[in-house]
């Protein structure tokens, strides 16, 4: 996605997909836990206050929040009328590096997730290579994403492992126990449900602790709840599990 507003605002550009942020992606729907300081260094950068480097890179498994933080700073860029660019690499792999990567040194801000896809793969190295210079030497803030740290990517061009951790490099935590019942709790006041903590805490017993898997159950939970006209209790979630 990229996209801008105001007399500065860079032209927008077609990519090469229907891109688009997630509206829930904001940093106040953002349960820290063992990330508030990864979480306030990007939202500092989004706004571009408090940066010693214009560049933060995020690293670990999938369903720790990086795609979550990178969509919020680019929705808090964009909503101060700045050019702003979010590239999901993963879906972009297929595609010619310097056709996706060309013209992004116009935006203010760019978030690039899922390194990992493309780099090490045939041409993505040098392109990337190639726009992180282009985008240090512009001005632009950078907001990366990648299951491992810049030296675990396995890229075939060292120059590019050292700016990939030009900046802060922080490795994502993944929540207590505690920080998934709350993180539960906010997703459902998100959809308008009431998750009693007794519910919360049955889900955590019986399904896998796997934050990405408890909240496409909450999602499912919610629409099952809602067609069959019922509260999200014990009897009612033990019910949906065995159908699941």
């Amino acid at each position: 996605m990229t996209t801008g507003q105001g007399g500065n605002a860079a032209p927008q550009r077609q990519l090469p997909l229907d891109l688009r942020l997630r509206d829930a992606s904001r940093f106040a729907s953002f349960y820290p836990g063992g990330n508030r300081l990864a979480r306030d260094a990007v939202e500092a950068l989004s706004i571009g206050t408090g940066m010693t480097e214009p560049q933060i890179l995020l690293h670990g498994p999938a369903g720790l929040g990086k795609t979550h933080l990178l969509q919020a700073a680019c929705h808090q860029g964009h909503e101060r009328g700045e050019p702003v660019a979010y590239l999901p690499l993963a879906e972009l792999v297929t595609a010619p590096p310097l056709a996706v990567l060309d013209g992004l040194e116009r935006a203010r801000l760019v978030a690039l997730d899922d390194l990992d896809a493309v780099v090490g793969q045939g041409d993505w190295d040098e392109a990337l290579f190639g726009l992180l210079n282009r985008l240090r030497d512009g001005g632009c803030r950078v907001l990366l994403a990648a299951a491992h740290a810049p030296d675990g990517l396995g890229s075939r061009l060292p120059d590019l492992t050292s700016r990939l951790a030009w900046g802060p490099v922080f490795r994502m935590q993944a929540p207590e126990e505690d920080d998934l019942k709350r993180i539960l709790a906010q997703r459902a006041v998100l959809r308008g449900l009431e998750l009693p903590e007794v519910v919360a805490e049955y889900l955590l017993r019986h399904y896998r602790r796997d934050l990405v898997a408890l909240l496409e159950l909450l999602d499912r939970l919610d629409l099952a709840a809602l067609a069959e006209q019922r509260r999200l209790t014990i009897p009612f979630v033990r019910d949906q599990l065995a159908r699941f």
